[in-house]
């Protein structure tokens, strides 16, 4: 029980400091903060997540979507997840690098687009340890969260907020990828469903904290650029004054 409740700690802890600054530059700007930084949907994911790991019936839901989606005699593995996992990240980067334009330049959307693994290893590693789940194949106690999924769901939550707003399919073709890289993960007998969906809440979350981060960041050295020294001359005297440009 004490693992349930430190993810449920962590999911909260993000929760409360990401949505403080939220309310507080939601007074300039309500509209496009509501829409862009809703945390409801990645939360849930989390949380049923966690509350698979303790709650017998939906362990015994993560066995009957195993039996489901996992062959008896799984003869060939698909690697691909390896692959998918990384692709929606990769398309955004491709079009900006090709003079598509999204919401930041090819240099921004990097950094945004590294916070947010940061941000995603931060949690799905540390969470591994702690969980020290089995996975379905007995290959090793790293089953909680599910990491590729976490990867694929971060990917296309990015492509999604660097494209989304051109076209409805950018977002479409990046969450349908992180799913199904996430069936793929069960499908391999690497994951159960309740992995999977945490996994997917981590990884929609790590992407708009790396928004919030980066506008943080960006906010300080606009602050920054604003101020600067003035040399000043009185009275023979020599010297600056600090000086704030609007």
């Amino acid at each position: 029980m004490a693992k349930f409740f430190f993810i449920l700690f962590l999911v909260f802890s993000f929760y409360i400091s990401y949505a403080q600054d939220t309310i507080s530059l939601s007074k300039n700007q309500p509209t496009k903060l509501k829409k862009n930084n809703t945390l409801i949907l990645p939360i849930a994911l989390m949380t049923y997540g966690a509350l698979s790991l303790e709650l017998k019936p939906l362990q015994d839901f993560n066995r009957t979507i195993h039996t489901l989606t996992t062959p008896d005699n799984l003869e060939k593995k698909y690697h691909i997840d390896n692959y998918l996992q990384f692709t929606p990240g990769a398309i955004a980067i491709g079009l900006n690098a090709v003079g598509i334009k999204g919401k930041h330049k090819l240099k921004d959307a990097a950094l945004i687009y590294t916070l947010s693994n940061v941000v995603l290893n931060g949690i799905v590693i540390p969470t591994k340890k702690l969980t020290h789940e089995l996975r379905p194949d007995k290959s090793a106690y790293s089953s909680f969260p599910s990491g590729h999924t976490a990867e694929a769901f971060a990917n296309a939550t990015f492509l999604s907020m660097e494209y989304g707003e051109i076209s409805v399919w950018y977002s479409i073709s990046g969450y349908t990828i992180a799913s199904l890289t996430g069936y793929l993960r069960m499908y391999n007998n690497k994951h159960w469903f309740g992995d999977v969906i945490a996994g997917a809440g981590v990884g929609i979350v790590s992407t708009k904290i790396a928004y919030w981060m980066f506008n943080k960041i960006n906010k300080k050295k606009t602050i920054t650029n604003k101020i600067g020294l003035m040399p000043t001359f009185n009275n023979r005297q020599f010297g600056f004054n600090l000086c704030k440009y609007y």
